[in-house]
């Protein structure tokens, strides 16, 4: 099965799984309440009608069901823990656009910016207690119950690490200088402990005696997978990417590629303190200082870390072959 047909397969039974996690008001004085999680989960629009618009690619827990194939398990089993990891990081999205100020989210209005902060930051408390009420229903899927311990365990770890990623990234704003080495710590909670505790997961539930194997599989892709991010943050192709040209130097993110480039030039360090940014500038400051080369080979590395993890871990049959195809689809991508 290739990972196109994976996908097309099993995310409607993703959707299924959310949606009955989730569920819907039986009182009408809820009906907001659930409208407003609906809504962000891009199956309602902002009147609480139905709706069907891509809400993210799923990856995540898509990562979580192959690697629980791949590890010889059956990915019906692990659809709870995958729902779960999916609705984690929707919880995370709903508090980030409330701190980072952010008013759209999937060219549609935050969350936040329709029904203000406060009830905003109420609805990704929900999701978060739901995604953890939902290792409860694997007890239906017949995972033994030292597995769904050791699953839920495992979630409970990831949501730690997460917050801690958004506390240390919340930190930077303040900070006059931030080291790379401080940076990837950020993202390794931030970015990778998700995809890393999604592919743990999943291995957990098959039973696997390589977990560890496939959360280190997944912390390195999570962390490749931002820094290119990063790259293309600053040299994307703005059709393809669908965001401004140098859009994290608009916005002055210190990612990875800016931060090499401020350690290397006065200039960029004065523009980057300066009330305008000279975005051009700025970006041939940032060729000048091989910043992108830096970057571009700490990706690289991580890469080749994430395959040789992979490798280790043993992935078994057409779930295997799709976990790499998906492993190279996200470090190759230019969106």
């Amino acid at each position: 099965m290739s990972l196109e047909q994976y996908f097309a397969d099993w995310l409607p039974r993703l959707e299924d799984e959310m949606r009955a996690i989730v569920g819907d008001a039986g009182d009408a004085a809820y009906r907001p309440f659930y409208g407003m999680l609906h809504y962000h989960l891009g199956w309602a629009d902002a009147d609480f009608k139905p709706d069907a618009i891509p809400a993210g690619k799923r990856i995540r827990p898509m990562l979580c069901l192959l690697a629980c194939e791949a590890a010889k398990g059956n990915p019906r089993a692990a659809l709870p823990a995958a729902a779960a990891v999916e609705l984690l990081h929707n919880f995370s999205l709903i508090h980030d656009d409330v701190e980072d100020n952010s008013e759209l989210r999937r060219g549609r209005p935050s969350l936040w910016r329709i029904w203000g902060v406060a009830q905003a930051i109420n609805a990704g408390d929900a999701l978060y207690t739901i995604a953890h009420s939902a290792f409860h229903r694997l007890r239906a899927t017949g995972v033994p119950l030292e597995r769904q311990f050791e699953a839920h365990r495992q979630f409970s770890r990831t949501c730690l690490r997460l917050t801690q990623g958004q506390f240390l990234d919340l930190s930077f704003e303040s900070r006059g200088e931030v080291s790379a080495d401080a940076y990837l710590e950020m993202i390794d909670g931030k970015t990778a402990a998700l995809v890393s505790g999604a592919a743990a997961i999943g291995a957990i539930v098959a039973g696997s005696e390589r977990a560890d194997r496939y959360a280190e599989f997944g912390r390195a892709l999570g962390l490749a997978f931002q820094i290119q991010d990063d790259l293309l943050g600053i040299w994307g192709d703005p059709q393809v990417t669908g965001k401004s040209a140098a859009s994290d130097i608009v916005h002055r993110k210190k990612s990875l590629p800016v931060l090499y480039g401020l350690e290397r030039s006065a200039e960029l360090r004065a523009l980057y303190a300066a009330p305008k940014i000279d975005v051009p500038r700025a970006v041939e400051l940032l060729g000048q200082t091989g910043a992108k080369e830096l970057a571009a080979e700490v990706a690289g590395e991580y890469t080749r870390s994430a395959m040789t993890t992979l490798g280790a871990a043993q992935p078994s049959g057409a779930a295997g072959e799709a976990l790499r195809e998906l492993a190279m689809s996200l470090l190759g991508r230019q969106a």
